[in-house]
């Protein structure tokens, strides 16, 4: 009997292959191919043209790692903006923290949120509280309408190609200063420095150019390509290497990947990742 694969092709000649068990959505919307499949390894799996961003096996490292440093960085994270991440899963983490009183989630395509919501409860389920506001919207023209407006901003984009293409610009990052209230700070996403050195340089070198302290970490994420991602943090006013973060006596509960140890220790790059941020 023959069975059905997943499969996500890499550079250099790589990718990934996984079993799948069913398939529970594709859709072409107006922007991109969305596909929820049920694998047989790592739960269900979200794929935007071919490409996994999540599965329900490791997500949880992702979306720990891109929320929790910044938050934790942060003295008083009131207000949270979410670039991207229709998935939801960026904005469970934020929604754990007391302090965060307001949180907008700017996506630009409206079928990503209503596919997470009705196959990827366990994902999107932050969505649903009053703090969050659902904004169906170009990230990069948001920006340029709420200057001084957010503590904190993530961008949780997908790969440099398409739409998210300009996340990925001088011009992007400048409207994220722009937005930023006096003290913030924000964190990207910044690929895999194995696959996708030359991003994560040409990306460091544009935010070193607009924001006093830039420091890139990395997280272990089983599904993505190589397994090692990279998040880059900025702020004026926070180097994230010399504060004290801010843990409320104790982090939120229910995280699986983030701890008070881990903050400090993600900062700490092998070798050839410090090669690709150096000036």
């Amino acid at each position: 009997m023959s069975r059905d694969w997943f499969v996500e092709e890499y550079p250099h000649h790589a990718g990934l292959m996984l079993e799948v068990r069913r398939r529970l959505y594709d859709v072409k919307s107006p922007y991109q191919r969305i596909e929820i499949m049920e694998t047989v390894a790592f739960g269900r799996l979200l794929a935007l043209d071919g490409c996994v961003m999540l599965t329900e096996c490791d997500e949880h490292v992702y979306h720990e790692m891109l929320a929790h440093p910044a938050l934790c960085a942060h003295p008083a994270p009131e207000r949270v903006l979410v670039i991207g991440g229709g998935d939801g899963g960026t904005v469970r983490e934020v929604v754990r923290h007391a302090a965060v009183r307001e949180v907008h989630l700017v996506e630009i395509d409206r079928m990503v949120v209503e596919a997470s919501r009705t196959y990827l409860p366990t994902v999107s389920g932050g969505l649903a509280d009053p703090r969050v506001t659902v904004r169906y919207a170009d990230g990069f023209d948001h920006l340029e309408g709420h200057p001084a407006a957010y503590d904190v901003i993530l961008v949780d984009s997908i790969d440099p190609v398409g739409e998210s293409a300009k996340l990925f610009t001088s011009p992007f990052y400048e409207r994220v200063q722009h937005a930023l209230r006096p003290g913030g700070l924000a964190v990207f996403e910044t690929e895999s420095p194995l696959y996708h050195g030359d991003v994560l340089r040409r990306v460091t070198r544009s935010l070193k150019a607009l924001f006093r302290h830039v420091a890139t970490y990395l997280a272990a994420v089983p599904t993505y390509p190589s397994g090692l991602w990279s998040f880059t943090f900025v702020s004026q006013a926070i180097d994230p290497l010399t504060i004290t973060p801010r843990f409320e006596g104790g982090l939120p509960e229910g995280l699986k990947y983030f701890t008070p140890s881990l903050y400090h220790a993600a900062f700490v790059l092998p070798r050839f990742v410090e090669d690709l941020v150096q000036p």
